[in-house]
């Protein structure tokens, strides 16, 4: 553990058993017992208490106006006469926004500010009136409507005549108001006044928004709007005193104190999903695709934690949260996300669509037989309702609608997308520069070298241990002779220790987070006594990227990237191993508003200090283990402290097609497990599962066999050794895929039912998966499996193995042989997928490398697909050096041709094979003819085995336009 230079000799003994006795708990397992249960949360407890079908809430009708893009309108509580302002918005892109806040609230509460989640303020569109009565009124947005019920209150929100989504329907609305904590005297004097004047109160509608008020009345009116704003709180304050519960203001949990100044500030209400029997999203969870009912457990819990060998199939929360839902049915997939950053719990439950109130609606509704429908009930314990509903009707229409608002994956670097080799931890420079040589020496390709928590001096970060890592730069120069980078681990807590610079620096500068009682907030880490950089604060964010320049984190170079661990946060001594919920944050903002956005904020101060070291020119890589929604701006994030056990393998699919679906695509999990020994077989097949999925990284616990694949028995070495090379082959695709995914947003790994809609036999498969829509992957995920049963979509299309060409029909089940040399791969009839077929040591030793257009046709005899292109680790993409070439096949011509022209980049790869997979014959000729207009005949070889055409060195560069004539 970590040397201590500040305090007594027997405060740095004490601290070193404490960390070591955690560490060894980590070791062994999860115990559930440092995590809350929805009984143990007040107000958990009080959100799934709420009776339905007794919504106190109604709309003062009389109180709604009207504007070009929003509606607003007040709702009423009518057991306590609080006031909330209802604000609906049309936004582009069929998409809505639902707000509820306080109407007056005694001070502001957490919004989540623009720029942070949201990449901007979203851009309105109009909203008109279709109907309007005094029990409800129905807007009109693009081809949707929208449905406000006054009594009792409820949104209802339809797409092409169908009912989607409906808020509140249960009644379930429960919006806790700010009040202050009220004295004896003050219980006592209030309740008398509430005794006297509540039997003859009665709510006073808002006056119209287009009323004209007499002159010198507006004073007046709102003079006594206020007083009676305030009697109304005085009697709010009254009768929710009278049935007070237990944990409002102040609750414990395991001898941890949460003080609450605030008092009880949560929200919640019911969203319901007629005709959808799935919904997928809300991650991190070790789940299935398809979410589950809750009935018989606790909810699904978004609150970012530390959790060590998390438990599989339930509802816990992880590192990492995204309060993003999809509902998807045969005919449609609509999105809601609930922009929220504190503590939230969700239950799902399957019920019936609301017939009494479909026939009120009946001219909106097509049909009237029963439908199903899955009901969500959605809690936090601060902050606002701020609800976004996407109206899709298509899963990627949904996908670039929450891309709008949250925006994409950048573009990584290439080396960032290829093989990572990752140990807590290399012991020195002589450690990593033997792993480096084994790695050639068996000619496993690898493109990064990672360093965990022991390669600094005593967990001071940006710091290198002087006796084991004396010259940084030399070490990472030499990685990077072959192409490479390597990776440290910068973590957010700061030792205390006055001689640490960047400790010394955020001190003297009051940068820290604070108690709640405004001092210097300190718990315990890997460094021991510890403190947090206050990351709320943009100027903190900006400090904390300053200290990855050169001059700053010495022994850095520009193939050095970072990586950020235990920004949940994790605090050793803290309730549920993170910060107390009352810390307090820039702004007078407590933990508790905001502690899913903690980690993002590391996550992107981070990478933005990457960015500033290279004067905005190089494209940063930061991985993040903590999370949330708008993170995929940032780079990549990793499932966190999995197991060596097939089960977690098996997980790790739906886990990451769970991410994707939310945006957050960069993701990958731990090849072989961080903790635990597995066996060589789980190791071999997770190296072929982890080669198609989007971060490819291995890593293990410092207590773990050492387990580099280059240590594996021979078969089992060449078969993992096979799946890292595969991998480096796909690369062109995976960058291609990147690029698109950067431009329109979307998955690049995803379930099948995104991309075969309709199929209802795919709604809760999430053992296999799509990467991009041309490459079907089924891993092999038990132990001494031999084979696997694969499903291949689409009635009328052909997939093709990628090893052997052998051809499977669409629509139908095949049992795939699969030993372990093997895992099932396939190729869509009709798509054509780049390759880099030569093996060298590193990615960026094949950038001038050529390509291998793989085509495979379908019934049709046609294909098409995409390449990318551009220096792979600039930014100079963005002003338009970059190639996008559309690529087809159709009537024996292939085709590559400009998809893009305003991309225009000097390249040296060329093109050196064609394969067509699936043409019936030996073609005669084959004739090339480039933008030149010269014709130029090719060599062509043809296998009737697997009826593959092979054309033979075109020579043509990627950059130009060109057609190849079979005939």
């Amino acid at each position: 553990m970590a040397k201590t230079t500040q305090t007594s000799s027997w405060m740095a003994t004490t601290l070193h058993l404490i960390c070591c006795c955690l560490l060894i708990s980590n070791i062994v397992a999860v115990s559930r017992d440092n995590f809350k249960t929805c009984d143990q949360s007040g107000f958990c407890k009080r959100h799934r208490a709420v009776p339905s079908g007794e919504s106190p809430y109604v709309i003062l009708m009389d109180s709604l106006k009207i504007q070009a893009t929003n509606v607003q309108v007040q709702l009423l509580n009518t057991k306590n006469n609080v006031r909330l302002l209802l604000e609906l918005y049309g936004l582009q892109e069929n998409t809505a926004r639902l707000k509820i806040n306080e109407l007056n609230p005694i001070k502001p509460r957490f919004e989540i500010p623009i720029g942070d989640v949201l990449v901007g303020e979203p851009k309105q569109q109009g909203i008109k009136i279709i109907d309007k009565n005094d029990q409800s009124v129905t807007f009109g947005l693009e081809n949707n409507k929208v449905v406000l019920t006054s009594k009792p209150f409820r949104v209802d929100f339809f797409t092409e005549g169908d009912h989607v989504v409906g808020v509140n329907a249960q009644g379930l609305l429960k919006f806790e108001h700010l009040r202050t904590k009220p004295g004896w005297f003050h219980r006592v004097g209030t309740g008398i006044y509430s005794w006297f004047s509540e039997p003859f109160r009665e709510p006073k509608p808002a006056e119209p928004d287009n009323q004209e008020k007499p002159e010198g009345e507006e004073n007046k009116e709102d003079d006594e709007a206020e007083e009676e704003n305030k009697e109304e709180e005085v009697a709010a304050e009254t009768q929710d005193q009278q049935s007070e519960e237990p944990n409002l203001w102040e609750e414990s949990f395991k001898g941890f104190a949460d003080s609450k100044p605030n008092g009880p500030a949560s929200v919640g209400m019911d969203i319901g999903f007629p005709g959808f029997e799935h919904v997928y999203g809300i991650p991190e969870h070790a789940e299935s695709l398809a979410l589950k009912s809750t009935k018989d457990t606790d909810p699904y819990r978004l609150f970012n934690l530390d959790v060590f060998e998390y438990e599989l199939y339930n509802p816990m929360a992880l590192y990492g949260s995204v309060p993003l839902m999809i509902a998807h049915n045969e005919k449609r997939t609509v999105g809601i996300y609930w922009n929220n950053a504190a503590e939230t719990w969700i239950d799902i439950r399957s019920n019936v669509a609301d017939k009494t109130f479909l026939s009120k609606v009946a001219d909106l509704v097509k049909g009237s037989s029963d439908i199903p429908q899955t009901d969500t009930h959605w809690f936090s314990e601060s902050g606002i309702i701020d609800l976004f509903i996407m109206m899709g009707p298509s899963p990627k229409q949904v996908f670039k609608q929450y891309a709008i608002l949250t925006g994409t994956t950048p573009l990584p670097p290439l080396f960032a997308i290829a093989y990572h080799q990752c140990r807590w931890n290399y012991n020195d420079q002589d450690d990593v520069k033997n792993v480096d040589a084994n790695m050639d020496k068996f000619q496993i390709p690898y493109d990064v070298i990672w360093l965990d928590i022991e390669h600094t001096d005593g967990k001071r970060y940006f710091t290198w241990e002087k006796d084991k890592f004396s010259h940084p730069e030399d070490m990472i120069n030499n990685v990077a002779s072959r192409g490479r980078k390597m990776v440290t681990i910068v973590d957010p807590h700061l030792k205390k220790d006055d001689n640490f610079g960047v400790y010394a620096d955020c001190k003297n500068h009051d940068l820290t987070v604070k108690n709640k009682d405004g001092g210097e907030y300190e718990g315990w880490c890997w460094p021991g006594s510890s403190i947090w950089p206050d990351f709320l604060n943009p100027a903190i964010r900006k400090w904390w990227a300053s200290k990855f320049a050169y001059d700053q984190y010495k022994g850095s170079t520009s193939d050095l990237y970072i990586w950020n661990d235990m920004n949940e946060p994790s605090v050793f001594n803290g309730p549920e191993i993170t910060f107390h919920k009352d810390v307090k944050h820039f702004g007078g903002w407590e933990n508790r508003d905001i502690h899913n956005l903690y980690g993002m904020y590391v996550h992107h101060a981070t990478g933005e200090g990457i960015k500033l070291r290279s004067n905005n020119e190089q494209r940063p890589f930061v991985l993040s283990r903590a999370f949330f929604a708008g993170s995929q701006r940032s780079g990549a994030i990793w499932t966190g402290d999995n197991m060596g056990e097939w089960s977690h393998l098996k997980v790790s699919n739906p886990m990451i097609l769970s991410l994707n679906l939310v945006g957050i695509t960069f993701s990958g999990a731990d090849i072989g497990g961080f903790f635990r020994n597995p066996e060589p077989e789980l190791i071999a097949r997770w190296y072929q599962a982890a080669a198609f999925q989007p971060f490819f990284r291995a890593h293990a616990h410092l207590d773990t066999k050492r387990r580099e694949p280059y240590l594996l028995d021979e078969r089992l070495m060449k078969v993992s050794r096979d799946a890292i090379r595969t991998r480096y082959t796909f690369l062109p695709f995976w960058y291609t895929l990147y690029y698109l995914g950067e431009r329109d947003g979307g998955p690049l790994v995803m379930p099948l039912w995104v991309e075969y809609p309709e199929d209802k036999s795919t709604f809760q498969m999430d053992d296999q998966y799509l990467l991009g829509t041309s490459i079907l992957v089924k891993p092999i995920t038990e132990a001494g499996g031999i084979g696997t049963t694969v499903y291949f979509p689409g009635q009328n299309e052909i997939w093709y193995d990628i090893l052997t060409q052998e051809t499977y029909k669409g629509g139908a089940s095949t049992y795939i042989n699969a030993a372990l040399e093997k895992i099932p791969v396939f190729q869509r009839g009709g798509s054509i997928i780049p390759r880099k077929m030569r093996i060298r040591r590193s990615s960026g030793l094949m950038h001038n490398d050529p390509f291998t257009f793989v085509v495979c046709l379908d019934k049709k005899g046609e294909a098409e697909g995409d390449v990318y292109v551009d220096e792979y680790d600039s930014f100079k993409y963005k002003s338009g050096k970059f190639i996008l070439k559309k690529l087809t096949f159709k009537d024996n011509v292939f085709e590559s041709s400009a998809a893009d022209p305003s991309g225009k980049l000097d390249t040296k790869e060329w093109i050196e094979r064609i394969v067509i997979v699936g043409y019936p014959h030996q073609p005669k000729a084959a004739t090339l003819k480039s933008g030149k207009g010269t014709l130029v005949s090719l060599d062509t070889v043809y296998d009737s085995k697997t009826k593959t055409v092979t054309v033979r060195k075109p020579g043509i560069n990627i950059a130009d336009d060109f057609t190849i004539k079979l005939s």
